[in-house]
């Protein structure tokens, strides 16, 4: 078994051999939930017994679909929620969302075309897209007609990457 902590979180990784890996953590509340992340590619979700925090008293089978519809639910709200709280705990330190329009100059081109952190000093932390979130893009990372870039830097460094999404 391996643990590690996300946020105040602690989360322990436990391989099951010929079957994938289970993640699990305790709720604030005392409930114990887990994924059990199946080498075919299928998720379960698992809440365990408050009584009995070794029995499962409900298992969800989530597809490829299902998994990603959930991560998006959770995620892509939490992913925003934080960076607004860091901008509000560093003085000076902005978070942007900026809109890729369809037929954008960057519309189909890797990002790193636009060179923002190297024109700017912003960073490029996240591209959501269709609701789902990806994280820290690298450069070759294609944008596509609406996709939501998030920058983080200073009011000048993100006001230059929106006029370079807005105007090349």
């Amino acid at each position: 078994m391996y643990e590690w902590r996300i946020s105040a979180v602690e989360v322990e990784q436990t391989v099951l051999p010929g079957i994938g890996l289970r993640h699990e953590f305790t709720t604030r509340s005392g409930r114990r939930i887990g994924i059990v992340s199946h080498r075919t590619g299928r998720r379960d979700l698992v809440i365990y017994d408050a009584d009995d925090p070794d029995r499962a008293c409900e298992t969800v089978k989530l597809n490829d679909e299902e998994a990603d519809a959930l991560v998006e639910l959770l995620g892509a709200p939490r992913i925003v929620q934080r960076l607004n709280a860091l901008h509000r705990d560093v003085e000076g330190l902005v978070s942007l969302q900026l809109p890729i329009p369809s037929g954008s100059r960057y519309d189909g081109r890797p990002m790193g075309d636009a060179r923002v952190r190297t024109r700017t000093g912003a960073s490029i932390v996240a591209v959501v897209r269709s609701g789902q979130v990806v994280a820290s893009p690298g450069p070759e990372f294609v944008l596509t007609g609406d996709d939501i870039v998030v920058v983080v830097g200073s009011p000048e460094s993100t006001a230059a990457v929106a006029d370079i999404f807005s105007h090349g």
